[in-house]
């Protein structure tokens, strides 16, 4: 009696441990840690390295790979992640052209992506993509406004010949000559190239007020130095990719009075009070800073630890119905995260809806200026 007892409780012990494991919520990561967009990638992988082991109670494990900033990396490591690892959740990438690779087999598998980078996808393609980061066009409402009220008339355009690239045109084009702002000039580079002469002649040729910069991380500084060279005196504007201390690390104080959009984890502390986003800004910030230095808080690292601040809020949700490990347990996030509302996060307040998977709000863009080799909210 005695040793069928035994068995039955040892049985019943594995059944127990075995119900625990497929509890565990599995996120795969991939992310830019080496290749061009790495000053992107670096921050983001220290985002995910603050985040705690549980959510809603349940253990949450993290498989983070390196895409090299390849759109090809970047669909092999979402392959393993879904097939091997059989993630529940996938993150990535912070290179745009690489997550807008990854959307296809999130869509492919029916696995939620929460995608670092403000991908632009043709109509009913997001169906399982969810973009963190803001839009291209909330940031645009933020840059146009504000060179409305800097009285800028003529505005330049040198930017990434890829999606992000293509993306910003899209979105800032109409909103300039909707504003009544002329578009004088468009030049494109690539990532990897190492100087941009010839488009920065052109530009700072056309003499406009202001030259818009479309380019990410420390990759920034090279076109915006390339067009000061050529004796532009006017305003420069560089986009919420290039919002980290790379701008200034390379740029010197040639970058000083750059205005660059961003998205308000940045400047937390200088935001008004009662603002959604300040208190849990200044709490990330805190905390980041503690491990990696003051004046270190950087955005992207912001948006991929809001991955979790998101999770929080949605996995009780979708624990209701289905378990880690299953495509009930996927479909049930996908739908957790169409249905909240006010999805509180460092960078503003989120409110997916079954059609629109971007988010946020219209007026959560703000526009920062570059003094002293700090961040100063512009008013």
């Amino acid at each position: 009696m005695k040793t069928a007892f035994l068995k039955t409780l040892l049985a019943s012990a594995a059944v127990l441990v075995t119900t625990q494991a497929l509890a565990e919520i599995t996120v795969g990561v991939s992310i830019p840690m080496t290749g061009p967009a790495s000053g992107l990638g670096i921050p983001m992988n220290n985002g995910l390295k603050m985040w705690p082991a549980t959510v809603a109670g349940e253990k949450i494990k993290l498989v983070i790979l390196d895409d090299a900033t390849d759109p090809s990396k970047g669909v092999q490591n979402v392959r393993r992640l879904t097939t091997e690892d059989k993630v529940d959740l996938i993150m990535g990438s912070g290179a745009t052209p690489v997550a807008i690779a990854m959307a296809a087999v999130a869509a492919e598998t029916s696995t939620p992506q929460l995608a670092l980078s403000p991908i632009q996808l043709p109509p009913g393609k997001d169906t399982w993509s969810f973009r963190l980061p803001q839009s291209n066009g909330v940031m645009a409402n933020a840059m146009v406004s504000h060179m409305l009220k800097g009285g800028v008339k003529t505005v330049a355009f040198i930017g990434y010949a890829d999606a992000y690239g293509e993306g910003w045109l899209q979105e800032l084009a109409p909103r300039l000559e909707k504003a009544g702002i002329k578009l004088l000039v468009t030049e494109r580079f690539n990532r990897a190239d190492t100087s941009v002469t010839a488009q920065a002649l052109k530009v700072a040729g056309a003499n406009p007020d202001a030259v818009v910069v479309v380019a990410s991380g420390s990759g920034a500084a090279m076109p915006q130095l390339a067009v000061l060279e050529r004796g532009f005196k006017g305003r420069i504007y560089q986009t919420h990719a290039a919002a980290s201390k790379d701008l200034m690390r390379v740029g010197g104080k040639a970058v000083e009075g750059t205005f660059v959009t961003a998205g308000p984890v940045v400047v937390a502390e200088q935001l008004p009070a009662g603002h959604p986003s300040r208190e849990l800004g200044m709490k990330f910030n805190a905390a980041y800073e503690q491990i990696h230095g003051p004046g270190s808080r950087n955005q992207f690292a912001a948006h991929s630890y809001d991955g979790y601040l998101m999770l929080e809020q949605v996995v009780p949700v979708a624990l209701k119905k289905g378990k880690p490990g299953t495509p009930e347990f996927r479909a049930a996030l996908k739908e957790a995260l169409e249905t909240a509302k006010g999805l509180a996060v460092t960078h503003g307040v989120l409110d997916y809806t079954p059609t629109d998977h971007w988010g946020f709000r219209p007026d959560t863009g703000v526009v920062m200026k570059v003094v002293n080799g700090e961040w100063k909210l512009e008013n």
